[in-house]
């Protein structure tokens, strides 16, 4: 067995596989970019070594950085967590180069399934069905275009070489083909360097189901079973649970007969999941792809099988071999799994950004929180937003979705905005209990999009504050519900995640049974919908005084970026002609793309920015001049 593992990851994925290295008594090494020095993944590590600054490019996507941490430190494997490296194949070549053992497949396997296009290939060898579309080799307009026609509309476009939405786009009408094609493969080129795509028929209402695999060196071959992901936005998913709701006994079969048939058919090992779209109208199984990794919501397959897939990961490219087979994996219960994430979803799914000032994660029987963050952490916008994942168990379904919920209502964030309201009114909805579910569930539960829960948890703070009678180490709380001048305090300021405070009238007494006061002084409120709200409360003399000087320029008609990030696309160039609304700046943060607007109509005067380059927050990026 190892004595020492690399983990070449962050945030949450490394503290959970630092925890089951400690449990094995594995000596743990975390590298870390400039952004990350005082992480909590860096601070559970054994060791720590600095690989580079911010960027992920510059950092944990710099492979011979991460090589020479390992030979540094001495390290004898790499563990490398999902996303980032995890499914480089050339990187898994210069593990073994380096005598350094990389946990997870062959490069082989991870090349041959990473091609979307020749992993379809694959399982079609295999006789495993795959959704009616084009894979193969050509990939000129001409070409692209001819075999879009033989198939029904709608259709898909998907990056061969990508997943997670990105290089994706659907098309309802033959019209819209090439621009979405062109669209599609700029896209791919900049995410994964290959503009190779496949078409395929849109499945309507799809959902998406997937079988854990487990493989060693010694010829065993096993599935934990599958998991359901269809509750997704944007092709990015936000609840899984396992096992599978409303899958009747044939169709498992059917899923993990065809998982396992593809991981032997290229000789697989370690942990990985094989994909699966099943049409609700027909119930006919088609192959999506194959991930060669761990995947984000491995935690709810690990808590229906008693099985840690981590250290099963370890053992394996240690070269054990697994030590129970396939009559051993039993389910027990339900698990569901919501992952918790630093956006603002009534405003697009914003990126929040900021230092995290309260956390008190959920705890209790059956419950398990995998997280990377606690109070003090500082969520940058460099790396993706997910912050932490909430894992309950149930003896079933419908238990594992309340103790989800109540598990939801324990989980108290403060300083940095996030999606938990959202993720509970995901839950709560009737269609989700009766699991009425797949990729399209969100547009059905929330046609106008999710919108912020009309409620009163800023008066219902404000009056569990007023009638708080603790002191304070702020003078301005230490004054209670009087102002300076003596009069009742009728009217005050509550602020949310350091946003400008919002005046709140106290009319008469509230139901404050839904709020508590934090150690800190501010309010947390959970009433009806209301989830997760953390109040500070300010006299109007504070609030004037804590007021920031606005960084907005209304007077300066141009783009200035909302946060720093990456610029990823310049649609427009000086003196062209635009029109307000228009997309001109494409910026991604946070492994999100934001469309950056112009905010009038006119002619771009000035651009000071490029394609490639890294951007602050507020820094001007395009001036457009609307003189006539």
């Amino acid at each position: 067995m190892f004595k020492s593992i690399l983990v070449a990851n962050r945030g949450e994925i490394a503290c959970r596989i630092m925890r089951t290295c400690k449990h094995m008594g594995i000596r743990t090494i975390a590298v870390y970019s400039e952004a990350d020095r005082d992480a909590l993944f860096v601070q559970m590590a054994d060791d720590a070594v600095l690989i580079g600054p911010a960027e992920a490019r510059l950092s944990y996507l710099k492979a011979d950085a991460i090589l020479k941490a390992a030979r540094q430190t001495g390290a004898e494997a790499v563990h490398p967590g999902y996303g980032f490296l995890s499914e480089n194949a050339d990187f898994a070549d210069a593990c073994a180069k380096a005598k350094i053992t990389f946990i997870g497949p062959d490069a082989n396997a991870i090349r041959r399934m990473g091609s979307k296009i020749e992993a379809k290939k694959i399982a079609r060898d295999a006789g495993v069905p795959v959704v009616p579309g084009y894979d193969g080799a050509e990939q000129t307009l001409a070409v692209l275009t001819a075999e879009a026609e033989k198939i029904p509309l709608p259709l898909i476009i998907k990056a061969s070489a990508g997943g997670g939405g990105r290089g994706m786009r659907r098309v309802n009408l033959m019209s819209d083909f090439a621009e979405a094609l062109k669209s599609a493969q700029k896209e791919a080129l900049s995410a994964f360097g290959s503009d190779a795509v496949l078409l395929e028929k849109y499945i309507e209402r799809p959902r998406h189901v997937e079988v854990q695999v487990l493989c060693d060196s010694h010829g065993a071959a096993l599935h934990l079973y599958e998991r359901d992901c269809s509750v997704q936005r944007n092709h990015q998913k936000l609840i899984e649970e396992a096992p599978a709701p409303d899958l009747d006994p044939a169709t498992r079969q059917r899923l993990t007969d065809s998982a396992l048939k593809l991981a032997k058919i290229i000789n697989y090992t370690s942990a990985g999941t094989v994909e699966f779209i099943l049409d609700r109208d027909s119930n006919e199984v088609y192959f999506l792809e194959m991930n060669t990794r761990l995947q984000v919501e491995h935690p709810v397959t690990e808590m229906i099988t008693g099985i840690d897939l981590v250290e099963q990961q370890i053992r394996v490219a240690a070269g054990e071999a697994l030590v129970f087979d396939q009559d051993d994996i039993q389910i027990n219960g339900w698990a569901i799994e919501a992952r918790v994430a630093a956006e603002d979803p009534a405003q697009n799914y914003l990126p929040q950004t900021g230092i995290i000032s309260y956390c008190q994660e959920p705890t209790g029987d059956n419950m398990r929180c995998d997280s990377g963050v606690t109070a003090g952490s500082t969520i940058s916008p460099w790396y993706d937003s997910m912050m932490a994942k909430v894992l309950p168990r149930g003896a079933d379904r419908g238990q594992a979705i309340d103790n989800l919920l109540g598990a939801m209502d324990g989980y108290h964030l403060a300083g940095v905005g996030h999606n938990m309201p959202f993720l509970y009114d995901i839950v709560d909805q009737q269609a989700f209990r009766e699991a009425n579910i797949d990729t399209t569930f969100l547009d059905r539960v929330f046609p106008d999009g999710w919108q912020v829960p009309d409620n009163k948890a800023g008066e219902i703070a404000a009056s569990a504050w007023r009638g708080n009678q603790a002191t304070s180490a702020s003078p301005w709380q230490a004054l209670g519900p009087w102002r300076l001048t003596g009069t009742p305090a009728s009217y005050v300021y509550v602020r949310e995640n350091d946003e400008e405070p919002v005046e709140v009238q106290i009319t008469s007494p509230a139901d404050t049974s839904s709020a508590a006061m934090l150690p800190d002084g501010r309010v947390l409120v959970s009433s009806g919908s209301a989830r997760n709200h953390v109040f500070e409360v300010l006299l109007s003399e504070q609030a004037l005084l804590d007021r920031q000087s606005t960084t907005a320029h209304s007077d300066e008609p141009g783009i200035r970026a909302p946060m720093p990030g990456l610029i990823s696309e310049i649609r427009s160039g000086l003196g062209d002609t635009v029109n307000a609304g228009d997309t001109i700046v494409v910026l991604e943060a946070m492994k999100l793309m934001q469309n950056l607007a112009a905010p009038i109509s006119g002619t771009i005067s000035a651009i000071h920015c490029k394609a490639g380059e890294t951007v602050n927050g507020n820094d001007l990026l395009i001036e457009i001049s609307n003189e006539e």
